[in-house]
């Protein structure tokens, strides 16, 4: 298999996201009047398969990287099971218990949680090795992150301005994942940038 370069990792990563964003956007707004069962199965499925590419493209990326590089991914990937089984598990029993009232729409959440999971376990497990350890990560560049900032904040201006054509979930939904790239990309983008100032820390 093809080494990728980090050039043509970002710029696949980020083309997906935006076909991710206008597929929520554009497409799963005519599922409420789709009849057809085969093509509302289509549509539904639509966003899911950019998420499985950029999946494809980070372990693509994670398979070019050292042991060392790919232990603190496969740690950071247990603990984030972890964290989102317990979770499933805990949000089950409340369910069943009449706690609380959740239907299957939650399910959309789990994969966030994840990768949110994810994040901050590999931030730990990093921070163990020490700050300065060599990382696949750094050969990004800044205006990686500034370009899922601005995928966010795209979302965010697209969810404002249709707030009143949208139902309340996917408001609610894109509204959320709107914040999610704008926050975690200006935050990776900063602490990106600091780095780069500060190569000896």
């Amino acid at each position: 298999m093809t080494r990728l370069s980090q050039k043509q990792y970002e710029s696949r990563v980020v083309l997906a996201m935006i076909i991710y964003a206008g597929l929520l956007l554009f497409v799963w707004p005519l599922l409420r009047t789709m009849t057809s069962v085969p093509l509302k199965w289509l549509l539904a499925l639509a966003p899911v398969v950019p998420v499985v590419y950029v999946i494809g493209l980070l372990a693509r990326r994670i398979e070019s990287c050292d042991e060392l590089e790919q232990r603190t991914h496969l740690v950071a990937l247990a603990a984030a099971t972890a964290v989102t089984s317990a979770l499933s598990l805990a949000g089950g029993f409340l369910c069943i218990a009449g706690v609380v009232s959740l239907d299957g729409s939650i399910l959309i959440w789990v994969f966030p949680v994840m990768m949110g999971s994810y994040a901050v376990a590999r931030w730990r497990v990093l921070r163990g090795y020490g700050a300065s350890m060599a990382s696949c990560d750094d050969q990004k560049s800044v205006w990686f992150y500034v370009r899922f900032a601005l995928l966010g904040l795209a979302l965010l201006a697209v969810a404002v301005l249709g707030r009143h054509h949208l139902a309340d979930y996917s408001l609610g939904f894109i509204y959320g994942t709107g914040f999610a790239f704008a926050g975690s990309g200006l935050v990776l983008a900063l602490l990106r940038a600091y780095r780069k100032r500060s190569p000896d820390e």
